[in-house]
Formats: C-alpha cells, structure tokens, sequence
C-alpha cells in the first residue's frame, strides 16, 4: 500500500470534464483536508456527480488532474478505490441475493470487515439483511448501500445524495455515522443537494453552479457573510429611515410597531441605532444554508467567482 505522509484526501488542479459541447466541470481546484466533512452543493446537474466519479477514475478527465489520499487517480485508480469507500446516487446490487449475501462479497473484494460491525449497522438503519434485495424498497436498498459505504471504516467515505428514501429518523442516524468518521480522524466527501443535510454534518462547504465551483468556505464563515435578519419591536412605531446608511444594513421595513431589518456583519451599529428608541423585544434570525446557496447560485456568476 502506498503512503503518503499528509497528503490530502481529494485534491485537483484544473479538472474539466467536456461531454462534447457540455461542459460539465471547468477548471476546479479543490482540496479536502483529512478528518473534515466536506458539503460539496449544487443542484442535478451542476457537475457534482462527474466530479466523483472524475476522482475515482470512472470518467477520464478532459483537462486537469486529481489525487485521493495522495495517489494520481490516472496512475493508481485500483488502489484508489480499494481504500475508498464509495455510495453511490444510483445503487445497484444483485437483486437475488439477501442484503447479507451482497455485503459479504462485497467485504470480500475488499479483503473482509468486521462481520459484528456490520451486523450493528444494520440494527442502527434498521434493515433486515436476511431479505433478498430485490424485494426491498428503495429506501432499505439505500440503507445496505450504506452499510456498504461504511462497513469497512474506510480513510475516505464519498457518499452521493446517501439520504434518498430514507426516512427523517434514518437520516439522523446517517448523519450520526457521517459525524463517527470525522471523530475518527477520517474524511467524508458529501455531495448533496439537501441543504439541511450538509448543513447538519458539515465543516467546509462548496458550491458547483455550472461546472463551476463558486465558493469554498467554512459553514461557519459563510454565515457570517450571508445576509441575516433581525426584528426590532418597540414601543412606538419607529421609521425605518432611521436605519438607513447604517454599516451593514441591506433593507429595512416598518410593520406597525416591528421594524424588520436585513444586514450582513456586525450588529453593533444596527443596535445602537436601535437603542435611541425604546425598544420592547428583539429577534435575530439566522441565515440558513438555504439562502446562502440561493445567493451565490442565483446571482453569483461563475467567472466572477
């Protein structure tokens, strides 16, 4: 087995993937770093599944390289994908086989896993291994892919849109597991376009539009930057003039008594506008994934970023 000391789980300088006139993914430079859960965002087509697919050697690039666990993927795809756990959105398994039958053989591809680990996943996702899969729904087909994906404490685990069919208990229980290999010092590679998904796991989000990767940033940073709101009551009605020009502030409304504020950054200004008036209560709302996504992937133009 080849090692890398410190090499970063995904890397890639310039990687395009032209499906003749369509570009799919332009140019991207991403690195992941070891022990993260990276959000990587974007709608159906916005060239997230050619991106993974690119990183395991299924697609060969039009332009550019990749390197998972500091392995040119070009060079060494079989090891690549022998220390890669991979879910995919389309999960296919032998249909007259029990989900038992299939993870068994799968383990065996990989050189075997731990049969007592398996067995406690199953019992986590709540599926029933002994079942032939071809008379499972689809949302217990995902939960053995899952258990695929997870089964063999993998350094790195690539799960494509994991919680399709699964219920909201089962993606809690998808969404401890993905936080299980964080805490074990391994990475997760989560491409979604559930934003209340990523924004439950995740530590680095990027966002595709187009082929194009358009930001990567902290959860935590992209917050900061997205535009918040903030409803102000007081006493009186107040104008909203009043907060007009301060640092910050984007909008401001007058609803009988509330004045409902929208900014970006420090709220100090804003309050201490806020505070020459008598104010009764205040709600501060925060930006959610959602309207984060929304700004960069509506109004953001690919060359720009």
């Amino acid at each position: 087995m080849t090692t890398i000391e410190g090499a970063a789980p995904i890397k890639t300088e310039g990687l395009t993937k032209h499906y003749g006139d369509v570009k799919a993914l332009v140019e991207l430079d991403l690195e992941v770093q070891r022990g993260e859960v990276f959000g990587f965002l974007g709608p159906n087509g916005a060239g997230k599944t050619t991106t993974i697919r690119s990183l395991l050697h299924f697609l060969f690039p039009t332009a550019g390289s990749a390197s998972v666990l500091g392995l040119d993927v070009a060079t060494h795809a079989v090891e690549v994908r022998s220390r890669v756990a991979y879910v995919p959105s389309e999960y296919s398994l032998y249909p007259k086989l029990t989900g038992a039958e299939n993870l068994t053989y799968l383990a065996n591809l990989r050189g075997g896993v731990d049969a007592t680990f398996v067995n406690e996943l199953a019992e986590r996702l709540e599926v029933d291994l002994t079942r032939k899969v071809g008379d499972l729904s689809t949302g217990n087909k995902q939960k053995v892919g899952l258990i695929q994906g997870f089964m063999g404490k993998s350094e790195l685990v690539i799960l494509d849109e994991p919680s399709t069919g699964l219920d909201p208990l089962m993606q809690q229980e998808l969404q401890a597991l993905i936080r299980e290999v964080r805490e074990d010092g391994r990475t997760v590679f989560l491409s979604s376009h559930s934003l209340a998904e990523v924004e439950r796991v995740a530590d680095r989000v990027g966002i595709l539009r187009h082929g194009h990767l358009v930001v990567v940033e902290p959860l935590d940073t992209l917050k900061r930057k997205a535009i918040r709101r903030i409803d102000l009551e007081f006493d009186e009605p107040v104008e909203s003039s009043v907060f007009e020009g301060i640092e910050g502030v984007h909008a401001a409304e007058t609803r009988g008594n509330t004045v409902v504020v929208s900014f970006e950054g420090s709220v100090n200004a804003l309050l201490r506008a806020a505070l020459d008036h008598n104010v009764v209560n205040v709600n501060s709302r925060e930006a959610d994934l959602e309207q984060i996504f929304l700004t960069y992937y509506m109004n953001g133009a690919p060359d720009a970023a």
